[in-house]
């Protein structure tokens, strides 16, 4: 068998090329975001006229580099040059000014919308001002698919020094001085659920990375995934060295995440071939293999126990607790389950000590937390924020404020399950307990910003919905208790409330909460009693007065086009799922029966011509 190479040599190889004599670099954020906005193309270019030109310059394609909305976005380096929306189109005139007479480009720069002037790096763009990236310290700057990359970077340090210095209780004890908390949704201390499982007997034992993100909106695991998944497998390494008796590792990650599917398997085979991963790592005697295991995409297989019935290849369905995982998980074995942002910490924690890491963030929570920033705001994208910055900062000064201008309503954190948030609250800092005593919670980091337009009662009405229809239907609360709230949902916002609604919607949700057998039950009725506690004037408009405040949902009246004032666009008929836009050689009609106004038509006209007609009708 050859000798494998000194990891030392590697890294010192790896960081002289990469600064190599000044040469140019072109950094391409391509992870799914960026792929779906063209920056393939704009790859695909640059390596085209580079060769054709005979140029010097290294063309690098990394992962997610954050602001989505304005992908695809391009780094030149050494110029400190951060370009937006750029097209292949724009490649001969990056190589022709930038690169060759060091000439920016301003109108592929960031603008200040009020004063119009450029800026010229990406920190230095509001997007980025009060980020912080450090779980994704490496997303958009290094080729996750190759590993001599991530060593320039620094990939593996923190494992290269467990090894050569640190008895697991010291690792497991740097973790708990860290103050990390998972960062999966539940927030449970990162150091005392490895110390809980160094302390059981009944080896051997599992160390699990759950990567199915299952909210609506949400792709911060597959970023990372995606970006630097050699943070994630050097994380795991760390915990089984620590844990002990651990020779196996699963990443559970769904299967509509090829990219990242494919990204962690690269990974995986190369840091196998270095050492790194296998048998007797770095000549430490640690044997540590990991593999993949891809879900099929239900949504309560992000729930740890269900999620470890579906490794064992049975329907994922939660069991009650205790025994915890740590004490009987995976294989009836002592397994730690950790998020993929928590295992992308674990390295930096290590390298950089415990103290830098609860230096940041807020007494209870401390470090950072990444966000999918998304709704109608300005910038979507992936967000890295320190704990204890509040709503307002990030969706204003951060997001930009919404897309129209207008006042922002509320925001909607922790996913389907989690709890709506007023702009009156917006001053709250974003922790693990702020979050939880307004009645929202943190989860595993999605965030949807909503404006005036939206309706409450059908936005919480939306996330009963999918809650529902994603129950395993194991414990009765959860199965028959959300149908029936649901059911009640659908009357208020097809106008057909009845008095009393809003009391047995309450009831209903406090009785799943207390009784539902695993926490993504027990947390299904947040979005409707967040909305009752903090728009309630909502809720009574459409039982009281049959009525949708903002005019989103069904009301006997419905939908009717204003011939006169009507574009004949035909955007209404593109936009109706349901088949209720008539046309015939006057115009468009709408079908009354099979409208079920969702109101989309309504939002869609550009002339304003779709009205809903109200009734006097109220209930007696």
């Amino acid at each position: 068998m050859a000798r494998r190479p000194s990891i030392e040599k590697l890294r010192a190889e790896a960081r002289k090329a990469r600064s190599g004599n000044g040469r140019p670099r072109v950094l391409i954020g391509a992870a799914t975001c960026g792929r779906a906005a063209g920056a393939l193309d704009v790859a695909a270019a640059f390596n085209e006229e580079i060769e054709r030109r005979g140029l010097d310059v290294e063309v690098v394609v990394t992962g997610c580099q954050g602001w989505c909305g304005n992908e695809p976005l391009v780094l030149i380096e050494p110029h400190r040059l951060f370009y937006q929306r750029v097209t292949p189109y724009d490649v001969a005139p990056i190589l022709d000014l930038t690169l060759s007479r060091d000439r920016a480009i301003d109108r592929l720069l960031y603008s200040e919308p009020d004063t119009g002037d450029v800026v010229r790096w990406w920190e230095d763009v509001p997007f980025y001002g009060k980020q912080r990236r450090i779980i994704l310290r490496n997303c958009g700057m290094i080729d996750p698919t190759d590993i001599h990359s991530v060593l320039a970077a620094g990939g593996y340090e923190a494992l290269e020094k467990v090894i050569a210095g640190l008895a697991p209780d010291e690792v497991i004890e740097e973790i708990k001085r860290s103050g990390l908390r998972g960062r999966g949704g539940a927030g449970f201390p990162t150091g005392r659920k490895w110390e809980l499982c160094r302390r059981q007997q009944n080896a051997p034992k599992y160390v699990i990375c759950n990567g199915d993100e299952g909210d609506p909106g949400a792709f911060m695991d597959r970023s990372v995934l995606e970006g630097d998944p050699h943070s994630v497998i050097e994380g795991m390494i760390i915990a089984a060295y620590a844990i002990g008796d651990v020779h196996e590792g699963t990443v559970y990650v769904r299967a509509e995440y090829p990219l990242a599917v494919r990204n962690l398997t690269i990974a995986i085979e190369q840091a196998e071939e270095l050492g790194l991963l296998g048998k007797n790592i770095l000549g430490s005697g640690l044997d540590f293999h990991l593999g993949i295991k891809r879900g099929a995409g239900a949504f309560v297989c992000g729930e740890s126990t269900a999620l470890m019935y579906s490794i064992e290849g049975v329907r994922g369905m939660p069991r009650q607790t205790p025994p915890r995982s740590v004490e009987r998980g995976l294989w009836g074995k002592p397994t730690v389950l950790n998020n993929v942002k928590t295992f992308a910490l674990v390295p930096v924690i290590i390298n950089r000590g415990a103290d830098w890491f609860a230096a940041i963030g807020t007494e209870g929570s401390k470090g950072t937390q990444v966000f999918a920033l998304t709704g109608k705001v300005k910038n979507t994208g992936l967000v890295e924020v320190p704990m204890g910055i509040t709503i307002r900062e990030l969706v204003h000064d951060i997001g930009g404020g919404t897309l129209g201008g207008g006042r922002c309503k509320a925001v909607q954190t922790g996913g389907p399950s989690g709890g709506c948030i007023p702009e009156s609250l917006f001053d709250t800092p974003i922790d693990f307990d702020s979050l939880q005593e307004i009645g929202a919670m943190m989860g595993s980091g999605g965030l949807v910003v909503m404006d005036e337009s939206d309706c409450m009662v059908s936005i919480a009405r939306y996330f009963l919905a999918f809650t529902q229809q994603e129950s395993c239907g194991k414990c009765t609360p959860c199965r028959v208790g959300t149908y029936r709230m649901l059911e009640i949902m659908d009357r208020i916002v097809e106008g057909k409330g009845e008095p009393g609604d809003i009391e047995r919607l309450e009831n209903l949700g406090r009785e799943i909460q207390e009784t539902a057998l695993c926490a993504l039950g027990r947390s299904a009725p947040n979005p409707v009693l967040t909305t009752i506690r903090h728009f309630r004037d909502e809720y009574e408009a459409h039982i009281r007065d049959r009525r949708c405040p903002v005019g989103v949902c069904h009301s006997p009246g419905g939908y009717r086009i204003v011939a006169d004032e009507c574009l004949h666009c035909g955007l209404c008929l593109d936009v109706c799922d349901d088949d209720a836009i008539r046309e015939n050689r006057s115009g468009y009609t709408i079908d009354r029966e099979a409208c079920i106004g969702c109101g989309k038509c309504h939002i869609i006209c550009p002339a304003e011509a779709i009205v809903l007609e109200e009734t006097e009708e109220v209930i007696a």
